[in-house]
């Protein structure tokens, strides 16, 4: 699983008040839990806002959702090829394509929990291929914040995807999942 940001990484204040309405501060939904509208916040921090209301307001069997979810699929099969990774790297890239279908399944299958579980290996990968081993440092996402807020915000998500582990909100966890569709799609 992706490593979480470390020790001394403090979310920048700007983004602190709307990541903690989706995302719990000690890493457990006691006393808050995330609600639709906190997750609205922090896609219009992404700079996801309009094309995620859309989409989340779309019934999950619609043809214009499963025409979304086929353009994801379609950025991140091109997310793959376009990264140049030594020659000893090329078998993970082969392991990413495989899950790739597999991933798609579990969300048609409305298995959000297992979705977000495969969703985080994904972006583990993904996050190796564009960033190479500076994927696998605790400064990680320290370092994607510099290079661009909103893309540090996304790699920071993806780093906290696992507190939904146990989560039982159907809602929220699509909510949640729609996140990280939206913006790669975009990427």
């Amino acid at each position: 699983m992706r490593s979480q940001p470390s020790k001394t990484f403090v979310l920048p204040v700007e983004y602190r008040k709307v990541a903690e309405r989706v995302f719990p501060r000690d890493g457990l939904f006691k006393s808050q839990l995330p609600d639709l509208k906190g997750v609205g916040e922090f896609a219009k921090v992404l700079g996801i806002s309009v094309e995620y209301q859309r989409l989340l307001a779309l019934d999950k069997h619609s043809s214009e959702l499963r025409t979304f979810l086929d353009h994801f699929q379609k950025n991140l099969d091109l997310l793959i090829k376009k990264t140049w990774v030594d020659k000893s790297d090329e078998n993970r890239k082969d392991i990413l394509h495989e899950k790739a279908p597999l991933f798609m399944d579990t969300i048609e299958r409305r298995d959000f929990i297992k979705s977000i579980e495969e969703f985080s290996v994904i972006l583990d990968e993904l996050s190796y291929l564009l960033f190479g081993e500076q994927s696998e440092k605790s400064d990680f996402t320290e370092y994607t914040f510099r290079i661009d807020a909103q893309m540090g915000l996304f790699w920071w998500y993806g780093s906290r995807l696992s507190v939904f582990k146990d989560f039982k909100d159907e809602k929220i966890l699509w909510a949640v999942l729609l996140l990280g569709l939206c913006y790669l799609t975009n990427f």
